[in-house]
C-alpha cells in the first residue's frame, strides 16, 4: 500500500472526524515498534516528493 496524499489543512481534518463522529484519546503512548513502521512510510513519500520513484 502506497500514501498518495496528506491533508494538511487541521480545519478540514476536524471536519472529517466530527463528520464521523471520532474521538481519539490516547490512554498511553504508542509502542517504539508503531515508529518502526513508519519510518520506512516516510522515506518512501520522501523519495515519491524528490522524483527518485
Amino acid at each position: 500500500m502506497k500514501v498518495v496524499a496528506f491533508i494538511t489543512d487541521y480545519a478540514v481534518v476536524d471536519r472529517i472526524i466530527d463528520h464521523l463522529k471520532l474521538t481519539f484519546v490516547a490512554e498511553k503512548p504508542p509502542s517504539s515498534s508503531v515508529f518502526e513502521q513508519v519510518a520506512p512510510m516516510a522515506q518512501e513519500l520522501s523519495s515519491l516528493r524528490d522524483g527518485r520513484y
